[in-house]
C-alpha cells in the first residue's frame, strides 16, 4: 500500500487534486466504518500525498454525517503526519472579505450531534487542546499563501463551528460577532480534535465565501452564492497546496509543536485496566505507548 506523509481533506468545491501524479485510488475500511471516499495517493511536486474529499465526489454526505473518525483514522493509516484541511467559511468580519483566505488559529464549538473522540470502551484520553492548530503547519501555510502575492490571506483567527447544514439565523450571526468570532464553518470539528487524538499536525485553509447573514447590505447567503466565490477559492487553495509541499519537512523530530507526542501524557486510565481487545483496537493511535 502507498504511503503519504501529507494528507489534504478537500471541502465544498474542491473534490480532486490537480497536478498530482503517479495517481493511485485507495479504499480504506476502519473500525470506525469507511471513509468519506477512496483516498487519491499519488505525488504533488514530487512529494507524496494523500487527498481525501470530505463529503465525498460529487457532495454526498452532510456536515453532520461526515464519517470524521474513519476520515483520520484512514489517513494516519497511509502514514500520513501533517495535515491541512481545505473548508468553505462565511465571514462574520467586515474585513474578511468573500474569496478571502484565513489559516485560523483557534476554535469555538457549536455542534451537538457529532462524536468527538476515538476512545470508548474502557479508555479515556485527555488531550490538551488549548491550541488547537499546529502552528508550525500554520505557518507554513500563511507562508505559501502570501507568497501567491494576488491572494489577500488573514493571519489568525477564530472558527466557529456550527452544526448545519443549515446556515445561521441572524440572532445567531449577530451573537457570534459579539462573541468575537471570526470565521463560520461546519466541518472544522470534530475533524481538529480527532486529528490532535491522532497525532497529526493539523490545520485549516479557510476560505470565505460569503458573509453569513449578518452584514445587512449583502445578499442573502445561498448555495449558489457559496459556490461560485468558493470557486473563486480553490484555484488558490490548490496553488498553495503545491508551495506548502515542498516546504514541510520530512522529519517531524526538529518541530517545536507538541502534536507528534500528545498521547505520552494524555492517556488517563490506568495500563493495567485497559482491556486487551482495547489496546488492539487503538494499537494505530496508541501502540507507541501501550504494549
Amino acid at each position: 500500500m502507498p504511503r503519504a506523509s501529507i494528507g489534504v481533506i478537500g471541502g465544498s468545491g474542491l473534490y480532486n487534486m490537480e497536478g498530482m501524479n503517479d495517481v493511485e485510488e485507495i479504499a480504506i475500511h476502519t473500525p470506525f466504518g469507511d471513509p468519506s471516499d477512496v483516498i487519491i495517493v499519488g505525488k504533488v511536486e514530487g512529494v507524496s500525498m494523500a487527498f481525501l474529499p470530505r463529503h465525498g465526489r460529487g457532495h454526498r454526505i452532510s456536515p453532520t454525517e461526515i464519517p470524521v473518525r474513519a476520515n483520520i483514522w484512514a489517513l494516519k493509516s497511509l502514514g500520513v503526519e501533517w495535515l491541512i484541511a481545505v473548508s468553505a467559511v462565511g465571514s462574520l468580519r467586515e474585513h474578511i472579505a468573500p474569496r478571502d483566505l484565513v489559516i485560523p488559529d483557534q476554535l469555538f464549538d457549536r455542534t451537538k450531534s457529532r462524536v468527538n473522540s476515538f476512545f470508548e470502551g474502557g479508555i479515556v484520553v485527555h488531550c490538551p487542546f488549548a491550541d488547537p492548530f499546529c502552528s508550525t503547519l500554520s505557518h507554513l501555510l500563511l507562508e505559501s499563501a502570501r507568497e501567491l502575492g494576488d491572494v489577500k490571506v488573514h493571519e489568525g483567527g477564530t472558527y466557529v463551528c456550527m452544526e448545519g447544514p443549515l446556515f445561521s439565523t441572524r440572532a445567531e450571526s449577530h451573537t457570534y460577532r459579539s462573541w468575537g468570532m471570526d470565521i463560520i464553518g461546519m466541518t472544522a470539528l470534530p475533524e481538529a480534535k480527532l486529528a490532535r487524538e491522532a497525532e497529526l499536525c493539523y490545520a485549516t485553509v479557510a476560505c470565505a465565501t460569503d458573509y453569513d447573514c449578518w452584514h445587512e447590505s449583502e445578499e442573502s447567503v445561498t448555495v449558489e452564492l457559496v459556490l461560485s466565490n468558493l470557486s473563486a477559492n480553490v484555484a488558490n487553495a490548490q496553488r498553495i497546496l503545491r508551495s506548502v509541499a515542498r516546504k514541510i519537512p520530512a522529519d517531524r523530530s526538529a518541530n517545536t509543536c507538541s502534536c507528534p507526542s500528545v498521547l505520552a501524557t494524555s492517556i488517563q486510565t490506568d495500563r493495567s485496566k485497559i482491556p486487551a481487545e482495547v489496546k488492539e483496537k487503538y494499537s494505530l493511535l496508541i501502540g507507541k505507548y501501550i504494549s
